[in-house]
């Protein structure tokens, strides 16, 4: 049996945030990490080919958003502005147009005049019956599809409103040599104040009582504290008993469970493809852009892989394409190697040329299939009508005992980011330093 004064069940950044500042404070951390690697949903590759790193998870700040930024002038690491911009593809040209099609001002005055509830597709079919608003409905079920990697079936409208509309994000950046370092300080930082942190301990049980947990892992091995928090991703959390990664509570928090269970945790597949060169600014290769796009930062396009990004203003061969959504979970059973395939044959359709002649231009490809993951089953958190009441419940402590921590739960910053998940990390450490 190991002793601690807290136990903090994944290595993310909600829950190596809770474990810097804890062990700061004194406190004796464990931190069981089911994965081999710190970071869960933060992944930075480095030494690839072509490229000095990739990033397959999280990759944007979304904003000038105040404990990132804190964060990241803490461990003395920079961040760069990423901006660009926005193309589309379509009936065989690619075109420089606004980021939102005709007809969004309409969306957005009849969204914000939304008193009630109710789901974007709900919304959207109440508001826009007429045939001549198809296209409307259906960029606006992309854009949170593919954004959110929300179901429009489920996403609450009035969350939408707030994220979309009124929210003042600012610029959005990039970390200087990726998120990863950020992770490593914090995990650092830690084990400098006497805390630890075990890889390839996947937590399968919480037995608990008021003022005591015992988590049980995979392998048997027991860890008791007074505390515990539950930073896992909400996909672990929503998964069926037989998952590779479920946990159990004894005794069990239906209330909890139902809460969790009512939110919403999207599916996303991110590729990365490194290039010889940044081949859309090449027009004797990419024949089909329309103007200069120097500056391009998105490509939007009805392919199976329909949205596509540069690291502009870098002048980097890395081209990244993403599927989010409804349309990502009905690939969750493919392979990396099969993704690969339609997302070549996508970025192929949409730069007009041969999946050969993309394939000789190739130097590095790599397809990451969040959904797939057995330690994250999904991408990140969007909500969901019923979310705002779940929180409610979820944010608050059980018996002064049990907390859970992580992007799903943060309510004052951007959901769904790496920022929510720090801010939420270090709103429970200081609820548990506080006690």
């Amino acid at each position: 049996m190991n002793n601690s004064d807290i136990i903090i069940i994944g290595a993310g950044a909600a829950g190596l945030m809770a474990a810097m500042q804890l062990s700061r404070a004194g406190k004796k951390v464990t931190v069981l990490e089911a994965n081999n690697r710190l970071g869960g949903r933060i992944h930075t590759i480095y030494n690839v080919p072509g490229a000095d790193y990739i990033e397959l998870g999280a990759e944007f700040i979304h904003g000038d958003l105040a404990v990132t930024l804190a964060a990241l002038k803490e461990a003395s690491i920079d961040y760069k502005l990423s901006e660009g911009e926005t193309w589309h593809a379509q009936d065989g040209a690619i075109k420089k147009e606004g980021f939102f099609l005709p007809g969004w001002e309409l969306f957005e005055e009849r969204l914000k005049s939304l008193q009630e509830d109710m789901s974007i597709n709900a919304f959207l079919e109440e508001q826009f019956k007429g045939d001549e608003y198809e296209d409307l409905k259906t960029s606006v079920r992309r854009f949170a599809a593919g954004y959110d990697t929300a179901d429009p079936n489920r996403a609450s409208a009035i969350a939408l409103r707030k994220e979309w509309i009124e929210d003042e994000e600012g610029g959005q950046h990039r970390v200087d040599g990726g998120y990863m370092p950020l992770i490593q300080y914090m995990a650092d930082e830690t084990e400098k104040h006497g805390g630890t942190i075990l890889m390839d301990n996947t937590a399968k049980e919480i037995k608990w009582a008021k003022g005591e947990v015992t988590v049980i892992t995979a392998a048997n091995k027991e860890y008791s504290a007074s505390k515990c928090i539950i930073a896992l991703p909400l996909g672990v959390l929503q998964a069926d008993n037989d998952a590779q990664c479920s946990i159990q509570f004894v005794p069990a928090l239906p209330n909890h469970t139902k809460a969790l269970q009512g939110m919403g945790i999207g599916s996303v597949i991110k590729i990365l493809f490194v290039f010889k060169e940044p081949i859309w600014k090449n027009k004797d290769v990419v024949k089909n852009m329309e103007g200069n796009n120097n500056k391009m930062a998105f490509v939007f396009s009805d392919e199976q892989v329909p949205t596509w990004w540069t690291q502009s203003p870098e002048d980097s061969p890395i081209l990244t394409g993403w599927l989010g959504g409804p349309d990502a979970a009905l690939y969750k059973k493919n392979t990396d190697d099969e993704l690969l395939v339609i997302a070549k044959r996508s970025l192929a359709a949409i730069f007009n040329m041969t999946v050969e002649s993309l394939e000789s231009y190739l130097v590095a490809a790599k397809a990451v299939n969040w959904s797939a993951d057995p330690h994250i089953l999904g991408s990140y958190t969007y909500a969901t009508v019923t979310t705002h009441a779940a929180l409610q419940l979820l944010n608050k402590p059980v018996a002064q005992t049990l907390y859970f921590a992580g992007e799903a739960y943060f309510t004052d910053t951007v959901v769904g980011t790496v920022d929510a998940a720090l801010a939420s990390g270090k709103q429970v450490a200081e609820m548990i330093n506080a006690s």
